[in-house]
């Protein structure tokens, strides 16, 4: 047996031939195509176990041009190295052309997403994992990724904290999804003590002047006819309702019950809502024309469909008002804090706003206690008053029992 070298691989004549320095190691030479060329590749051969009775088996390393003979006599040396362990590289190789890629199982998962969820939690799906997910682990074995690579992705995307740790909780839902599914085993969803990063919630609510400014803007842009009226009607809503945009800009007249002073939502982001009209909300409506053929409350540019897009005009309307940080959905907040300034408890504000979970409504609490605060100002300035003899104190005898 002749030594493989370079010299030898591109003499060689058709069939296989064994190295001799290295047992196991050899060349495969095919036979002559068209051409006149001949496919030549390397590859190993070894018995998995110990003893004769096991078969052989045969690991090719790969076609020459790719592989040098030095390179390969290595890689061959490396993968005798494994068996002599009580490895099987090609059992090894075999188990990983089996393994379920990442972004194979996604897709399945979210055919299933499409009909559970909502549009719009769908789509944010998609996106996360489209842009954020799969580039990094969709080639991987969904049932070897671990805790390491979560903490990396989310790592790598330090810089928008918000995001990172909505890419934590969609990863985390999809992982207890596959143990379901039976990809991984019970228990072991590797997005498990990942400590997302702190967010800091926006909080902005509109004064009584802002307010005021907003409400003398939109009456100019009614009276000079420079927006549709659907716009400021749905800005108007939005203010005087607090719901949300997308519930306020896909309403129908078929949801309005101003007999009953509400609107009642067959769908929206926490399922079936109803929203209470104040009579503001309820002469909104009651200005608002009707368009035949249309069934929306706020109608759009197209035939039969509703207005898709309100930013660009709110863009105009808050500059104009001097309103420049402030968003649509500020409006949400700002209904918000004024029940919550008035005195109204957080159990009542949730409802209000149709909060499914009890934590997004605590966001209000502090301005929840300000009528408590004003209460207890009151009744101590009046004690304070009476203890240093103040007449003009108001003093209420207690009653004996």
């Amino acid at each position: 047996m002749p030594a493989i070298t370079k010299r030898f691989v591109e003499m060689a004549e058709p069939g296989r031939h064994y190295d001799a320095k290295l047992a196991g190691f050899g060349l495969y030479v095919g036979r002559p195509d068209a051409d006149g060329g001949s496919a030549r590749s390397y590859f190993v051969e070894y018995r998995p176990g110990h003893g004769r009775g096991v078969s052989k088996r045969r690991y090719t390393i790969g076609r020459h041009g790719r592989w040098t003979a030095d390179k390969a006599r290595d890689e061959a040396k490396r993968l005798l190295a494994i068996v002599d362990g009580g490895g099987d590289p090609l059992a090894a190789r075999e188990s990983a052309k089996k393994a379920t890629k990442l972004a194979d199982v996604a897709a399945e998962w979210l055919v299933e997403i499409d009909t559970k969820r909502k549009p719009r939690t769908a789509f944010d799906y998609r996106r996360l994992f489209n842009c954020r997910i799969l580039p990094t682990l969709g080639t991987r074995d969904v049932a070897k990724i671990e805790r390491q690579d979560i903490a990396r992705l989310h790592h790598a995307m330090r810089g928008t904290p918000y995001e990172a740790n909505h890419a934590l909780r969609v990863a985390s839902s999809f992982f207890t999804w596959t143990e379901r599914a039976g990809y991984r085993p019970d228990g072991s969803n590797p997005c498990r003590h990942v400590d997302p990063y702190p967010e800091k919630r926006r909080e902005r609510f509109l004064s009584p002047r802002e307010l005021q400014r907003l409400a003398r803007v939109l009456r100019v842009v009614e009276r000079s006819g420079l927006m549709s009226p659907y716009v400021v009607a749905a800005v108007r809503l939005l203010v005087f309702t607090g719901a949300r945009l997308s519930e306020i800009l896909t309403l129908r007249w078929e949801h309005v019950e101003a007999d009953r002073a509400l609107l009642r939502l067959p769908d929206s982001k926490t399922g079936q809502k109803v929203i209470y009209l104040s009579g503001p909300a309820l002469d909104v409506l009651a200005k608002l024309p009707r368009v035949r053929g249309n069934p929306h409350v706020i109608v759009g540019g197209k035939e039969g469909a509703h207005l898709v897009n309100l930013e660009k005009p709110w863009l105009r309307l808050r500059k104009a008002a001097l309103l420049a940080d402030v968003r649509l959905h500020d409006l949400r907040h700002s209904h918000a804090s004024v029940a919550a300034a008035s005195g109204l408890s957080l159990p009542l504000i949730g409802a209000l706003l149709g909060h499914s979970q009890p934590a997004t409504t605590a966001r209000y609490a502090h301005l929840a206690a300000d009528p408590v605060r004003a209460a207890a100002e009151m009744v101590g300035q009046r004690i304070a008053a009476a203890m240093t003899g103040d007449r003009s104190a108001e003093v209420i005898p207690m009653q004996r029992r």
